[in-house]
């Protein structure tokens, strides 16, 4: 299956050229993904292709007109659900990544400036979607963060599709540190266990290095997912930092 993703903006070769790179890269060859990216300024009326306007009742800084958006998102009849990016929708997040991955496709459309006219918020997007609580110039930034976010989540993208359900987030916990050769480097050692072979006791020494790190970095996601279990607590016991 095919994920088909459209994304319209005033800056199409910011998102082209994101996209077009490594992993994202290759799954849009490979026909995985397909990514679609729409020039706002191709169904503008004017010699200048004029996009925004001074916002009625006054104030700072322009607004994106609704004409040439609603002509682009008709001509190119995208995917649906049209997402706005923009501060009121809900949070993007790796449970959100996964929903969108599994579907066949869906579009975003990045405001800029002021933002859009709300008649395309109200009459032609399907919802909202924010990257976080912080403003940006424009939503080419917030688009890419959902293009690779979801992308390496489409069934084959990753080759090794075990390997998301090891990262962070997928289970509600902040993924177990990771080394890689020397095994000694300026006195510093890989902890024993992961160079024991015994591949039963390294998976568990992971998940409790997992557990351990959530509670110290990141404790709101483990009262998100309703605390420590009692397995997950003798398992903590029974890697207490000395096989570090």
């Amino acid at each position: 299956m095919t994920v088909r993703i459209d994304v319209f903006t005033i800056f199409p070769d910011m998102v082209e050229q994101f996209s077009a790179q490594s992993l994202l890269g290759r799954a849009r060859r490979a026909g995985l993904l397909e990514v679609r990216v729409h020039d706002l300024r191709e169904h503008t009326t004017d010699a200048h292709r004029t996009v925004d306007d001074a916002p009625f009742g006054g104030g700072a800084g322009m607004v994106l007109r609704p004409e040439p958006i609603f002509a682009s998102v008709e001509a190119a009849d995208p995917p649906r659900p049209l997402l706005l990016l923009g501060p009121g929708g809900r949070r993007f997040d790796q449970p959100r990544a996964r929903e969108l991955a599994a579907s066949d496709g869906f579009s975003l459309l990045c405001g800029r400036y002021e933002g859009v006219d709300d008649r395309v918020r109200t009459a032609l997007c399907d919802d909202e979607l924010s990257i976080g609580d912080y403003v940006l110039g424009g939503g080419e930034v917030a688009a890419m963060v959902v293009l690779e976010a979801v992308g390496r989540l489409v069934p084959g993208v990753m080759g090794n599709d075990a390997s998301a359900g090891d990262e962070s987030f997928a289970d509600g916990l902040l993924e177990y540190p990771q080394w890689t050769r020397p095994a000694e480097f300026r006195s510093m050692s890989v902890p024993e266990v992961l160079r024991s072979g015994d591949h039963e006791r390294v998976a568990r020494w992971r998940r409790a290095r997992a557990l351990r790190r959530t509670a110290a970095d990141r404790p709101d996601l483990l009262e998100a997912r309703g605390g420590l279990t009692d397995a997950e607590r003798d398992l903590l016991a029974e890697f207490d930092g000395s096989d570090d």
